[in-house]
């Protein structure tokens, strides 16, 4: 298997590193699906959840120390290209369309996450900088949270 994969999205790679981070603890928090909807750029992003009720302010915060615990655990972010039904054994693969190929490209944060992508990551979590909620919405069943990262190691203040 090939772990050195060159990414097919040019998104800015802490960001979408810390993507990755938040969606798998909406999951783990919320018991709801990764955010299918998102829109990830250098300044600030925005991720899409469908949950049966609005969280609260409090559990919003948690998501927050939580995404920035995990980053702090400086967790190796590797990707590995492996057959489609390999990787269907043990991650969804639903949101791919068949034209993706008979290949998949897995890619990691440490223990904590696993999952289908074709962008750019950071090799560690440890260059992400900090995590921060700017806001966030509930309408209809769907929670929008936006986010942005300050103090992004390497980049200038």
């Amino acid at each position: 298997m090939n772990t050195h994969l060159e990414p097919k999205k040019d998104y800015y790679a802490p960001m979408h590193t810390a993507e990755h981070i938040l969606n798998q603890t909406m999951v783990r928090l919320f018991g709801c699906a990764r955010s299918k909807t998102n829109h990830i750029e250098k300044t600030k992003s925005k991720c899409d959840y469908f949950l049966p009720s609005a969280p609260t302010e409090e559990q919003l915060r948690e998501v927050e120390e939580m995404v920035n615990d995990v980053i702090a655990r400086h967790l190796p972010v590797t990707a590995e290209e492996m057959p489609r039904e390999i990787a269907e054994k043990s991650v969804d693969l639903s949101s791919l369309p068949p034209s993706a190929g008979d290949n998949v490209r897995l890619v990691r944060v440490g223990a904590y996450d696993v999952c289908p992508c074709i962008g750019k990551h950071v090799q560690n979590t440890s260059e992400i900088g900090r995590f921060k909620l700017i806001s966030w919405d509930y309408e209809n069943g769907r929670l929008r949270v936006r986010f942005k990262l300050d103090e992004v190691p390497g980049e200038p203040a």
